[in-house]
């Protein structure tokens, strides 16, 4: 793979002298293998291994970072081919390449355009950057790389260099396409996460009826507090049988709760009655999350927390849509008080492992650094979502190194629907460590064999580290 109309030096520092030593530290990760534990690209992909539709299905309908600043500036969904939920046509293949191409120059600047032009370039083989006059050249380029065997999914991981990959998957899921993985041996190559919120969370669509089938799934009585934490327990184990080692849970905030089993009995009773209110919601939400916690004690699996999201915002596109629309927007999280009851119950258990991910950056140094400095089940993920860019990842280690140091941060995942952004994602991580690292060298605060080894360790072992690869 090269950087074709790439820079060489995208992202390294402006002194020639710091330059250099970032590249030497580069050279030694850039090659690394991919550990790519947490995403949300589709089992389907690789368990059929069917070639992708064209360049506007690749690259631009599952990204919802595109459509977002699209639709931002006016650009209609429909006219980018995203799904509406009444059934309603929308653009397909040329025309939503030919919208992203007449809009690509808002993307300068952000990370989307670093993801893309290296999705374009050091993937698919193109010679330049997309713009409308060459759109049309460049997507029949593009189809046609995809008609290769070597662009199907499963010939892309190989090239990818990914070791492993996990999916995200809800509790009810049937796991089929793993399923079909398993006999064809890729098991381990491709793995699956257990993402229980549809019955965990109250305000979920559907939560009653969803919990109702999560009993008749297991045999369990989940309509007992007792019977539907073992529904969970069985649940988690048929998602280890396909490779499981992480749970992962979506929660509004860090709230924790520790109730006595009546309490727990008596807030089960009330959600299967009816809506729970806004307090009940968020208790329920606490208390299961310190259920999951108890169960990663019992399974040993990690359990991945991404708190401060509130979602789907735009109530109008979510009625449209559906969720996962770009609408989600970052939120304040008390982390130290939220999380006092887990700990408090479970925090000092060995082998208990949690990864924290926020999306208010100003919880790092104040919080989440202090919080990994000291607890050993605690590891902090990287920059999710709004801030998975150059300055985010700056922004990340020069909050969290000094506390945390390196070996309580759990890597990087790149926690993508776009399967050809991944190596982009990674690449991305991989120079702003380097140029991190470079800058630490430069001002002999730690020495270049030390730098070479902390790069390679946020590069690839303490992701392995953290996920129980």
């Amino acid at each position: 793979m090269t950087d074709g109309f790439l820079h060489p030096d995208r992202l390294f520092p402006a002194d020639p002298a710091t330059r250099a030593i970032a590249r030497e530290l580069y050279e030694t990760v850039k090659d690394l293998p991919i550990v790519s534990p947490h995403g949300h690209t589709e089992p389907s992909w690789f368990a059929d291994d069917t070639p992708f539709e064209d360049a506007a299905s690749l690259l631009v309908i599952p990204d919802h970072y595109l459509f977002r600043m699209l639709q931002s500036v006016g650009v209609s969904l429909d006219a980018l081919g995203v799904p509406r939920l009444d059934g309603m046509p929308v653009a397909k293949g040329r025309d939503i390449w030919r919208t992203l191409a007449a809009h690509y120059h808002l993307f300068h600047g952000t990370p989307s355009s670093l993801w893309v032009d290296h999705a374009m370039s050091a993937v698919l083989g193109c010679d330049e950057p997309l713009t409308p006059d060459n759109a049309d050249r460049l997507y029949d380029h593009i189809n046609a790389q995809l008609k290769k065997p070597e662009f199907r999914p499963r010939a892309l991981l190989e090239s990818f260099g990914i070791e492993t990959i996990a999916t995200t998957d809800g509790a009810l899921d049937t796991l089929e396409h793993h399923q079909k993985l398993a006999a064809d041996g890729w098991i381990g190559k491709v793995r699956s996460t257990y993402r229980p919120d549809s019955v965990t969370d109250p305000d979920a669509p559907g939560f009653r009826d969803n919990l109702i089938r999560l009993g008749e799934i297991t045999g369990c009585d989940v309509t007992k507090w007792e019977g539907m934490i073992d529904a969970h327990r069985k649940r988690r184990a048929f998602f280890r049988d396909y490779g499981a080692t992480a749970t992962d849970h979506g929660v509004p905030s860090a709230f924790t709760a520790d109730l006595p089993p009546h309490e727990k009995q008596a807030l089960l009773d009330r959600a299967l009655k009816g809506p729970l209110s806004a307090q009940d919601a968020e208790l329920f939400r606490g208390q299961m999350m310190t259920e999951m916690a108890g169960l990663s004690v019992e399974d040993g699996m990690v359990m991945q927390i991404h708190a401060g999201s509130r979602r789907n915002t735009n109530a109008r596109l979510f009625a449209e849509r559906g969720p996962n629309m770009g609408a989600d927007i970052p939120g304040r999280t008390d982390w130290v008080g939220g999380l006092t009851p887990l700990l408090n119950r479970y925090g000092n258990t060995p082998g208990l492992r949690i990864i924290l991910f926020t999306l208010d950056e100003s919880t790092y140094a104040r919080e989440l650094a202090p919080m990994a400095g000291h607890w050993e089940c605690l590891m902090i993920g990287p920059p999710w979502w709004f801030h998975d860019s150059p300055n985010g990842i700056r922004r990340y280690l020069d909050q969290v190194v000094e506390t945390a140091g390196f070996a309580n941060l759990a890597g990087f995942n790149d926690d993508t629907r776009a399967l050809l952004s991944i190596p982009a994602r990674h690449d991305v991580w991989r120079r702003e460590v380097c140029r991190f690292l470079a800058q630490l060298v430069a001002e002999h605060r730690i020495s270049k064999p030390h730098a070479q080894t902390a790069a390679r360790n946020l590069c690839y072992d303490n992701a392995k580290k953290a996920y129980k690869l």
